[in-house]
């Protein structure tokens, strides 16, 4: 068996149904709340920029659309030029959202930077979208 270590797989229960999980991701005034602000839109082919504050402003594309199952797009294009893909199944009352963060360079130097920060930061933002969809 390998490992690949190009890549980061987070997945995190949330106490709400997927279609209110789908609009965390791809609704602009939700993602902003636990992400970063962004014209996210669930659209193939639609091009945006996330807000990483210190880390700029991170070129994506939308590739994949499956409303409330599946959404993912480039992130960091010309930079990390990795993938997110979000997997939502219903569980319970509940989502399991499977986070995928691929196509990391190890070689590099910023891609082994940003491949050990964001593979300790998924978590924690994981978290902030769970107390994000618990607030009025």
């Amino acid at each position: 068996m390998t490992i690949d270590t190009t890549v980061i797989q987070c997945d995190q229960f949330i106490a709400h149904p997927p279609a209110v999980v789908w609009r965390a991701l791809t609704d602009p005034v939700m993602h902003a709340k636990w992400w970063a602000p962004g014209d996210v839109r669930p659209v193939v082919g639609h091009r945006f920029t996330l807000d990483m504050g210190r880390f700029g402003h991170q070129p994506c594309e939308v590739l994949e659309v499956e409303p409330e199952r599946l959404f993912r797009y480039t992130f960091a294009e010309g930079s990390l030029d990795t993938t997110l893909t979000w997997r939502l199944e219903p569980e319970g009352t509940g989502t399991r959202l499977f986070l995928e963060h691929a196509g990391f360079d190890p070689d590099s130097p910023l891609g082994r930077q940003a491949l050990e920060g964001m593979g300790n930061g998924w978590p924690a933002i994981l978290s902030n979208m769970t107390s994000a969809l618990s607030r009025p």
